[in-house]
């Protein structure tokens, strides 16, 4: 698309005055609307497009369907289950790679920096007796030792996931979860699928995730999965010979949305072995997904069996999180009434921390752009500043928080000194016998961190100094950490400072609470997931297999749906913010309230560029070359017909391989509908992979051929869907929305006229655009049920004076 040029206003009244009343618009254009993304002539294309999941019915389209026999069509089943089985092999491999390598990668570092603590401690100990400042000297320096190798490792591996990330594929960026909510919506961001895009997604977010920055794996895994299966969409390789006639069936927008939602699915079973979560993503896709879910279940199974012998490293139970709290504490578990209100009151606060979350993040996400919009070089600066905060934050804190005894019950302490259960306790920089609770949480990879916080029956093993220290760390770190230029999720990070804001609301209510802290803490992950995601039917089947236990659904709904209820009022879903930050036009589900005072008639923009029946091949380049529009109407008039009549829709893709093949004619006559098929054939017109699509640029023609013509009628798609001017604006993007389409054309009320009025694309119904034509309706946006600057003060004054009047 492109971005529109601005409209004089005199023009504008001179135009409504000559409408027919039922054309006439019902509020008056601005002057100017420089917000607007539609096609303009002249205008620069933006860089943004939308897909094409239409289904394209043509004379050339139609006989191709018709040879299709038996055999393609079962060729066609057979595949699509094919290929969602290996779209479950390969993710599920994936899957387990991401977390073998982050478990061994961050587990060497974390045992390398406490056979450093050990040694500092055991090498001070001859130096008693000596002066208390040469014994603080000598451990000091042992401390430091320790401290610059874990800050250094955490830089390197930081640095080198932002540097592939900045120099290979910019793409493989942050979390990749808006981007593929994007590409569902129908936006297609360039290069999200790339092959190097998935390289660079998996090996990146290893390294960032070992790096001890605040960010998680889960998101990622769901790009992952959709880069995985975007590839099979693809249609094969000419570059590597892989061009088998069957795999051209899915070189098309909507067979590779279908792969791409099943991939994400798969994603999402990869990171939390949740496989019923990874299924609801869309109702029609329902078996393939959960047929997909369940091979990558199954794969992680059969891989954790045989790491279970311990032949991975240090890969064992802790990896591919799955926070069993069921098994041993089932009395632990239970709830009553009377701790209802508790629960309503963890989801109000979740929403308020959540609301904040996202406000504050969009802050830093904005001041982060900016910087990094400077060069390389700023980002990877960027990412260092971040890595040695985070650092200091990481090993520094843990030196606040009080040594304390190990717990008596459960399993016996080791003979080292060290406490029972694997990666639950560390030592840091106390005796034998003792923990550090902060250290035990800041390192370890956030999957032992969460499984420690969840662990029930621990009540006492946290001091409350300690839980709020790392609730206020973890707060800002997951602010400050997502916006630096490297495959990061924000999932997991949000899971672990939930739980951690959970098991500090448990603390602070003592005995008024007979909860567990550890079912508290699964459920103030659920409201801050709540609060800051906005998501409710899968969050909560992920929790519920996370924790394997059902006994928590009727809480995790009420905290789930009061969380997303409250923090609606204040903003969006983080991902909704970052989609908006990022400028991809994501439409959204409901129609604003402005969008019934409009119609159709009143947004779309021209001028509009038609092209006759059979058009003169100069015509097209030309029009081509001036604007930015990716479809044409195409109007047969005399003497093809008595009067002008839309014959159809034709795309941009599929004109310029009409003039790359040069089947030009040397008269303005129709061919017959054979003639056409025997010089063309319907994989001539197929999609080309992602970034390799045809510009005009690249053809070159003679004079003489400019002087020829073209029959568009067997390329023109002769159903496309039409609205009559007068529909209005809020229906005509539920027809829009629900059908992906990618372009309607409007059509005239009246019969006097031309037979169409314009082209609506997704950019028509962005509210930058709307609003930006019709400054008026500002005040009509969804914005205003939410609270303002003000509101809350002028809401609590409200209920003082209403207070004081009923007293008096």
């Amino acid at each position: 698309m492109a971005c529109t040029a601005p409209r004089e206003e005199d023009l504008l009244m001179e135009e409504d005055e000559h409408r027919p009343p039922l054309n006439r618009a019902l509020l008056h254009r601005s002057a100017t609307n420089n917000t607007s993304q539609v096609a303009m002539v002249g205008s620069n294309p933006c860089p943004i497009e939308s897909l094409d999941y239409e289904i394209i019915e043509n004379d050339l389209f139609d006989q191709n369907w018709r040879s299709r026999g038996k055999a393609d069509q079962v060729r066609y089943v057979v595949l699509k289950w094919t290929f969602c089985f290996a779209i479950g092999i390969i993710t599920g491999i994936a899957g387990f790679v991401i977390n073998l390598a982050v478990e061994n990668v961050a587990g060497l570092k974390h045992t390398a920096v406490s056979a450093l603590m050990e040694s500092s401690r055991f090498c001070s100990l001859p130096l008693i007796a000596l002066s208390k400042k040469k014994s603080e000297t000598h451990v000091g320096c042992s401390y430091w030792t320790a401290f610059w190798l874990f800050a250094g490792t955490n830089l390197a591996l930081l640095l080198f996931a932002s540097s592939i990330t900045a120099f290979v594929s910019p793409a493989a960026g942050g979390s990749g979860i808006p981007e593929v909510k994007a590409y569902l919506n129908g936006v297609d961001a360039p290069n999200i699928f790339s092959l190097r895009t998935l390289a660079v997604k998996i090996i990146g977010n290893i390294a960032a995730v070992s790096s001890s920055l605040h960010v998680g794996k889960a998101g990622p895994m769901v790009h992952t999965g959709a880069c995985i299966a975007a590839i099979f969409g693809q249609g094969g390789s000419r570059k590597y010979g892989l061009t088998c006639r069957w795999l051209r069936y899915f070189k098309n927008d909507r067979d590779r949305r279908d792969l791409v939602t099943i991939g994400a699915g798969a994603g999402v079973t990869a990171a939390f072995r949740a496989p019923v979560g990874g299924v609801l993503w869309r109702s029609a896709l329902i078996w393939r997904s959960f047929f997909t879910t369940a091979v990558v279940a199954v794969v992680l199974r059969l891989f954790i069996e045989l790491c279970a012998s311990g032949k991975c490293g240090l890969f064992g139970k802790g990896g591919l999180i799955m926070y069993d709290v069921s098994t041993k504490f089932d009395d632990l578990m239970t709830y009553h009434l009377k701790d209802i209100p508790i629960v309503v009151l963890i989801g109000v606060i979740g929403a308020i921390l959540g609301a904040l979350y996202n406000f504050l993040m969009m802050k830093v996400l904005r001041v982060y752009s900016v910087i990094n919009e400077r060069g390389n070089a700023h980002k990877l600066l960027l990412a260092a500043v971040v890595s040695i905060l985070t650092s200091c934050c990481v090993f520094g804190l843990p030196w606040l928080a009080p040594c304390r005894p190990c717990p008596t019950a459960g399993a016996p302490s080791p003979p080292n000194g060290t406490c029972h259960s694997l990666n639950r306790f560390r030592r840091f920089h106390c005796p034998a016998g003792h923990y550090n609770d902060l250290a035990s949480l800041f390192l370890n990879i956030n999957d032992d961190a969460i499984r420690n916080l969840y662990s029930t029956g621990t009540n006492d093993v946290y001091h409350p100094g300690s839980m709020l220290a790392f609730f206020v760390a973890s707060y800002a770190l997951g602010v400050l950490s997502y916006g630096v230029v490297a495959p990061s999720g924000l999932f997991v990070p949000i899971i672990l400072t939930g739980a951690t804001y959970g098991r500090l609301v448990a603390m602070l209510l003592g005995g008024r609470s007979g909860l567990d802290h550890g079912l508290v803490a699964i459920l103030g992950s659920a409201s801050f997931l709540g609060g800051t995601l906005r998501m409710t039917v899968s969050v909560c089947v992920i929790i519920l297999e996370l924790t394997n236990n059902l006994l928590l659904l009727p809480l995790v709904m009420l905290v789930l749906l009061i969380s997303k209820t409250v923090a609606d009022s204040f903003n969006s879903s983080i991902y909704d913010l970052i989609l908006n930050l990022k400028g991809l036009p994501h439409l959204d589900g409901h129609a604003e309230p402005y969008m019934r005072q409009l119609t159709v008639g009143d947004v779309v923009a021209g001028p509009l560029r038609s092209f006759n029946g059979v058009e003169k091949v100069g015509h097209i380049v030309h029009t081509l070359r001036t604007t930015g529009h990716h479809a044409f109407p195409v109007v047969d008039e005399p003497p093809f017909s008595p009067a002008p009549v839309l014959y159809g829709l034709v795309l941009r893709a599929h004109l310029l391989v009409l003039l790359k093949k040069r089947e030009f004619l040397t008269a303005p006559v129709r061919c017959p509908k054979d003639y056409m098929a025997g010089r063309f054939e319907a994989q001539d017109f197929d999609k080309r992979g992602s970034g390799k699509q045809d510009t005009i640029a690249d053809v070159e023609l003679s004079p003489e051929e400019m002087e020829m013509y073209v029959d568009l009628h067997p390329f023109t798609n002769t159903s496309p869907y039409t609205v009559v001017e007068t529909m209005s604006l809020a229906k005509a993007l539920v027809l829009f929305r629900e059908v992906g389409l990618r372009h309607l054309l409007v059509v005239p009320k009246s019969c006097d006229r031309s037979p169409v009025v314009g082209i609506l694309t997704r950019h028509d119904f962005m509210p930058e655009h709307i609003l930006g034509l019709h400054p008026v309706l500002v005040g009509s946006r969804w914005k205003r049920l939410r609270w303002q600057k003000g509101a809350v003060a002028k809401k609590f004054r409200s209920l003082l004076d209403w207070l004081a009047n009923d007293s008096g």
